[in-house]
């Protein structure tokens, strides 16, 4: 279970940081809002899963999928450009995070 919630809130760091960049520094009232309640539930969700994995493990992985959600909404919605050597690097990051779990 601790696998899944910390997914989860790897998820949650990219809802967070698109809403913090959509929020224009915290003038926009739904964005701001969108931030707060996702780095909650994504602090909460880590804090609960490094109750039962390794904390080193718990935070590369948790960045490692909030990282690599957030540059594929960017490059989806057209906020960042999309290049043969972006995408290369983004699934080394996401192999990176399926050895991560794998050596555990």
């Amino acid at each position: 279970m601790s696998w899944v919630i910390l997914v989860l809130s790897g998820v949650m760091e990219a809802v967070w940081a698109t809403a913090l960049g959509k929020s224009e520094n915290f003038s926009r009232l739904v964005p701001s809002l969108v931030f707060v309640v996702g780095l909650v539930l994504s602090m909460a969700g880590l804090a609960y899963a490094m109750r039962e994995l390794p904390v080193g493990t718990s935070y590369a992985i948790w960045v490692g999928i909030g990282a690599v959600l957030t540059v594929v909404y960017a490059m989806a919605t057209g906020a960042e450009d999309v290049s043969a050597v972006k995408v290369l690097f983004l699934f080394g990051i996401i192999g990176c995070v399926i050895g991560l779990k794998a050596a555990h």
